[in-house]
């Protein structure tokens, strides 16, 4: 496996299998033309056709529209359409910082083809000019991708968080990193992919961050989602990607980047260009 398969893994959604979603004219997301043909069954909440399914014009209001597509959401969950229910809302909005036009269960976001965003942060440690990452292995509980390896901190944008407080939270949940640490953290840009996964769509943005830390900094996790931490030489971490997919899917793009931000991955290598620009595709 190359570096270069995982962009093109990540980036592998066949659009003609989907509708857009609207909201007022505005795409709000991608539902699998399967699923959209069983939310014409729902007439009162959902106008649909062989160019889109629409939400009903007369659902206006944040609550009017959480309300109808949330009975729709749980009756599809509880026939079996998709499983794993979370209880937790995240905001479903044409591009963000725009205010959230309805909240959906955090499960059904790939299954209304929601754009999700979230935050990755590199969590590393520097020795003069050799650098070393905590990655995590996710439990074996996982509803995705159970005992793969991730990073140190990850998570998804809930609704009612901004990045920078669901940052924070995530740093304290998943790798016991205080508050105050976790204000150092710095923005490094963003990575945007759509795939298909489990036979939904995943359709996403992820602030990326990387944080310097401590050389006798240890995380722990306090929320269940991660088995183990061990601290890797880059060297290590590139040899792991190009042996196969030991990473979460959407964990190697942000290694990737952060391989080429550190020149771990060269310009002068044949699929540098496209590494690099294949983390920006819309």
């Amino acid at each position: 496996m190359s570096l270069i398969d995982h962009i093109h893994r990540c980036q592998n959604a066949d659009m003609g299998k989907f509708l857009p979603w609207q909201i007022d004219a505005q795409r709000v997301g991608w539902i699998r033309r399967d699923v959209a043909e069983r939310l014409a069954g729902y007439p009162t909440v959902f106008s649909v056709d062989d160019e889109s399914v629409r939400l009903k014009a007369h659902l206006a209001g944040f609550n009017h529209r959480s309300a109808a597509v949330g009975d729709v959401t749980r009756d599809l969950y509880e026939s079996g359409i998709f499983t794993g229910w979370r209880g937790e809302w995240f905001p479903v909005l044409p591009r963000f910082g725009d205010a959230p036009l309805l909240r959906l269960e955090r499960s059904a976001v790939p299954v209304f083809g929601v754009h999700g965003f979230g935050v990755h942060m590199n969590g590393y440690v520097r020795d003069g000019e050799r650098i070393r990452l905590w990655v995590g292995k996710r439990a074996e509980n996982r509803p995705i991708e159970p005992g793969k390896l991730d990073h140190l901190v990850a998570g998804g944008i809930p609704l009612g968080l901004d990045v920078g407080e669901c940052l924070i939270k995530e740093g304290e949940e998943e790798a016991s990193i205080p508050a105050a640490l976790m204000a150092r953290a710095r923005p490094v840009g963003a990575i945007r992919y759509r795939m298909e996964h489990q036979g939904w769509l995943r359709n996403d943005t992820m602030f990326v961050y990387d944080l310097e830390l401590p050389a006798d900094f240890t995380p722990r996790n306090n929320d269940g989602e991660i088995a183990s931490f061990r601290l890797m030489e880059l060297g290590e971490v590139r040899e792991i990607l190009v042996r196969g997919q030991d990473f979460k899917f959407n964990v190697a793009l942000v290694l990737i980047d952060f391989l080429i931000r550190h020149g771990a991955i060269a310009p002068d290598e044949p699929d540098y260009s496209d590494l690099a620009l294949g983390l920006w595709r819309a």
